[in-house]
């Protein structure tokens, strides 16, 4: 009896841990990261602690394993957060706040694909309805058209 309660309570820590790992939030250390890793970068732009979208996107999406394992496999996820409640280290804020400027970010959530040196690929609004599956396809709907090369201009456009 007591073996599964023990194998419980550490897939519960193992879980956790694992979900905690995805989200990085500094900045340059995540560039870092997305180099040696050589992937592209996911920033979210989040209200963790008031906006009902984020809370909402977290819940439903990023906090699922199968978000969790697809995002560690082709991203370097950053959280960059702007709770109002929740008391962050000013450094940390501050980097949050021009980051926000940097990306003009109007709202949140906001969600960026970028490169690892802060060129942005792809830009969507947040949530998205239709749980894990449908979030991730998204997201690789937008890497793919990031990578696509633009159409040549035709006689018509400079």
């Amino acid at each position: 009896m007591k073996r599964p309660a023990l194998f419980l309570i550490v897939l519960l820590v193992f879980a956790t841990a694992s979900r905690a790992d995805v989200w990085l939030t500094d900045f340059a250390a995540a560039q870092e990261r997305a180099r040696r890793e050589d992937k592209p970068m996911l920033l979210n732009f989040s209200g963790s602690d008031w906006c009902g979208w984020c809370i909402r996107l977290n819940n439903e999406v990023f906090s699922t394993p199968a978000f969790i394992t697809f995002a560690t496999q082709r991203f370097v996820c950053v959280l960059i957060d702007s709770p109002r409640r929740t008391p962050l280290p000013e450094a940390l804020a501050a980097q949050n706040r021009a980051l926000k400027q940097r990306f003009e970010v109007p709202g949140f959530p906001t969600i960026l694909l970028t490169t690892p040196e802060g060129k942005t690929l792809a830009r969507t609004g947040g949530y998205r309805a239709g749980g894990p599956q449908a979030y991730v396809d998204h997201l690789d709907q937008l890497l793919r058209l990031s990578k696509e090369p633009s159409p040549a201009p035709t006689e018509d456009q400079p």
